[in-house]
């Protein structure tokens, strides 16, 4: 079971990877379009920033899972590194735990957020909002089952690095 959790993890992690990668690929156009126009040619383009912006959100919180899967995100462990190994493992799963249930949270709060983005409109494209809004519960769904996934392959059991290795 979690060598399967571990494959999906993975494969769930490659696909989100994929995505932010693209949408970066985006973002860096589309912040080249902006630039062209205002100091180029002069087309006065009222688009590049707002897309930019929206661009940028989603980015940044579909890396959230990313961080997940790879266990990146900050963390201190000053205290952890002095607990025992028994004690370390079941105060690392009640952490998990407990964001587990933040991004539950997120969601749930997140889909009402984004359905409230449906009535309103952005005046340069022209479009719903809910698009925009929907990146919150998106990424919080992906986090929680990003979450879920690594605490059943870890259980509690990824490695503590110490900090005079990482620098």
């Amino acid at each position: 079971m979690r060598q399967n959790a571990g494959l999906l993890s993975a494969k769930l992690n490659r696909l989100v990877e994929t995505i932010v990668v693209i949408l970066m690929a985006a973002l860096v156009l589309d912040v080249w379009i902006g630039v062209l126009d205002r100091y180029f040619f002069k087309w006065q383009l009222n688009w590049p920033e707002i897309l930019a912006r929206y661009l940028m959100i989603w980015v940044a919180l579909l890396a959230i899972s990313c961080g997940i899967a790879r266990r990146e995100h900050i963390g201190l462990t000053i205290l952890t590194d002095r607990f025992s190994p028994t004690f370390r493992r079941c105060s690392l799963v009640l952490c998990d735990l407990l964001a587990l249930a933040l991004f539950v949270w997120a969601f749930v709060y997140g889909v009402q957020f984004a359905i409230s983005g449906a009535s309103r409109f952005a005046m340069i494209f022209g479009m719903s909002m809910a698009p925009a809004f929907s990146a919150v519960p998106t990424a919080a769904a992906l986090a929680a089952i990003q979450l879920a996934l690594c605490l059943v392959r870890d259980a509690g059991k990824y490695p503590v690095k110490e900090q005079a290795a990482e620098i």
